[in-house]
């Protein structure tokens, strides 16, 4: 018996999600699933694979919508930003569009996690959460 490996996943960490958000990026990504299918697809299993809480009982140190994190890359590089519905993402102030494969991958992770993530361009990265702040008027 042998296992094949070449198109096995890493295993993932323990997602948690509010059921705002997870109703919220439901419908986004079923609204953008014809122009982007591959963005919806994966937006849509990392909610599948999520626990979800209700908001007030989401834990302070996991990333929400609206939650301004730092984080480590495997480069050792540490990166501050917020994560962000498409229309307010901004790169250069550091506002990370959840329609992107590292927004994807961030959502539902808390402090001291790490995922690995795949860009546009087939290449893997790998990211460790430092810190997670959300702020109370996020939840707008």
């Amino acid at each position: 018996m042998t296992k094949t490996v070449s198109n096995a996943r890493p295993n993932k960490p323990k997602i948690v999600v509010s059921d705002v958000d997870e109703k919220r990026l439901n419908s986004l990504a079923v609204a953008v699933a014809d122009r982007m299918p591959a963005l919806a697809d994966a937006l849509l299993e990392e909610l599948e694979r999520a626990r979800i809480v209700e908001q007030h009982a989401m834990p302070s140190n996991t990333v929400c919508m609206g939650s301004v994190l730092e984080y480590r890359s495997e480069d050792g590089q540490t990166r501050r930003v917020t994560l962000v519905y498409p229309g307010q993402a901004d790169i250069a102030q550091g506002k990370i569009s959840i329609l992107t494969p590292i927004g994807t991958a961030l959502i539902g992770l808390s402090q001291g996690q790490s995922i690995e993530w795949t860009a546009r361009d087939d290449r893997r990265h790998r990211l460790t959460v430092l810190s997670v702040n959300n702020n109370a008027d996020a939840a707008a």
